[in-house]
């Protein structure tokens, strides 16, 4: 695919373009096509005119993420500054796609808007939305009203957070939609109050997580009983890092890739990793905790991509 093949638009298309610098993780191989729309309207364009047989995979901060070393066939699109403002109407908070999760929190709390919980949740809003991001107990699908998306077609809808089905770690939007703003109605508390909640969970967050590592976040889901917000059935609840460790995995290696000592649940970059060496050492850890617990570990990381090996998982639920 070359550039005379796609449409015109006015934000930035790039050929061939590498995504292991826009991980987390730091692998990857390349894009056939970059597209960096310049807003909502150039990207409902460029959707509409692009051959509906060129698939399309959005693309966030990389923060939750392992693309493959054989890269992505087809068109990923990555949001930017067009789809980063945060803005506060009677109460509600409004969300660009691109707006770090980070930055709501800390504008919403100057407003007196409780969204807290977004605050250590790396990543952005488009992505917290997809993956009904949460910690401390609060989830996106107890504050979020509505999205807007862009459809394959180029269509633009508004789609109430109900038609959703948000659950644990997950959403069923429209095939092939593209989150491109999201709508909250947080509770109202104190400023100053939410200032300080935000800094202790900072504090916590860094005394327990590998913040300074190169990782992508919990590799895998807490095997646990949920609620339709997300929440979690505390009667039955696992930590896969104490799974982890109880299967003797902590610390375990595959080339550059190592399940970090520091957490075990966190799948890190130890230095000079490959994609193949992250997702086979996760489907190591994957099919050891199975075959001694009986317990099938789910990948929280995005996978996507071309392998230039296949990661062999055959044998792991």
């Amino acid at each position: 695919m070359t550039a005379a093949d796609l449409p015109d638009v006015r934000g930035i298309l790039t050929v061939d373009r590498s995504l292991a610098d826009l991980t987390w993780l730091r692998v990857g191989g390349p894009a056939d096509v970059f597209f960096q729309p310049a807003d909502v309207g150039d990207l409902a364009h460029f959707l509409a005119e692009l051959s509906p047989d060129v698939p399309v995979f959005p693309m966030g901060v990389g923060s939750n993420l392992i693309v493959r070393d054989g890269g992505i066939r087809g068109v990923v699109v990555r949001l930017g500054r067009g789809f980063n403002s945060i803005d506060i109407e009677g109460g509600k908070v409004i969300a660009g796609a691109a707006a770090l999760d980070a930055h709501v929190a800390r504008k919403a709390a100057e407003a007196g808007r409780d969204l807290t919980f977004l605050r250590t949740i790396p990543g952005s809003i488009g992505g917290a939305v997809c993956m009904n991001a949460g910690c401390y107990g609060s989830y996106v699908a107890d504050v979020l009203t509505s999205v807007r998306v862009v459809m394959r077609d180029g269509s633009i809808q508004d789609i109430a957070a109900e038609a959703l089905s948000l659950g644990y770690r997950q959403s069923q939007l429209p095939a092939g939609a593209i989150v491109v703003s999201a709508t909250f109605d947080p509770p109202r508390d104190d400023p100053e109050a939410l200032a300080a909640r935000m800094d202790d969970q900072i504090a916590r967050r860094d005394a327990s997580q590998p913040t300074r590592d190169r990782t992508a976040g919990s590799t895998f889901r807490n095997p646990v009983g949920h609620s339709s917000t997300g929440k979690a059935d505390d009667t039955h609840d696992l930590k896969a890092w104490k799974i982890i460790d109880d299967a003797g995995l902590r610390g375990a290696r595959r080339g550059g890739a190592v399940m970090n000592e520091m957490h075990s649940n966190f799948l890190t970059n130890a230095g000079g990793a490959t994609a193949a060496d992250l997702e086979r050492l996760g489907e190591e850890v994957r099919k050891k905790v199975y075959d001694t617990t009986g317990i099938a570990l789910q990948w929280e990381i995005m996978r996507i991509g071309e392998p230039t090996h296949d990661p062999d998982d055959s044998k792991t639920p």
